[in-house]
């Protein structure tokens, strides 16, 4: 099982970008069922406030509403993982809140690998990074 992170669903539906065809066939792997994947609700959360801080929120509907599509299992985000997240945040400066929640979320539900261009989850413990490539 892999967890998807935002990014990649953002690059498939962007502008062109060396990660947007790589991303385009990755999802189009997972869409077929060659790929275990999933997401969590932060993953949606972060496509609808990235598009609507763009002001692009047509093109914001489009990637929401092919992510659901595309990857139907929607891991909940709790208070327990949250307060995983704070410990990760401690443990690791360079890190985000919202990929905070990501690690807590794959370590709570036994996810191990998460598909991302963010490197900031190198060298998170227990959680390997992938790329589409």
């Amino acid at each position: 099982m892999i967890l998807v992170d935002s990014n990649i669903f953002m690059y498939a539906g962007g502008a062109e970008h060396p990660h947007k065809e790589p991303s385009v066939a990755y999802l189009a792997r997972i869409a077929r069922g060659e790929i275990d994947a999933v997401i969590d609700a932060e993953v949606l959360q972060e496509i609808l406030h990235r598009y609507r801080a763009l002001r692009r929120w047509s093109d914001g509907q489009q990637v929401y509403d092919l992510t659901r599509q595309i990857v139907p299992t929607v891991l909940p985000v709790t208070a327990d993982d949250l307060d995983v997240a704070r410990d990760i945040l401690d443990r690791y400066e360079r890190l985000q809140a919202r990929d905070a929640v990501h690690a807590a979320v794959a370590a709570a539900n036994g996810i191990h690998v998460i598909c991302s261009y963010d490197r900031d989850f190198d060298g998170l413990e227990g959680l390997e990074r992938a790329e589409p490539e």
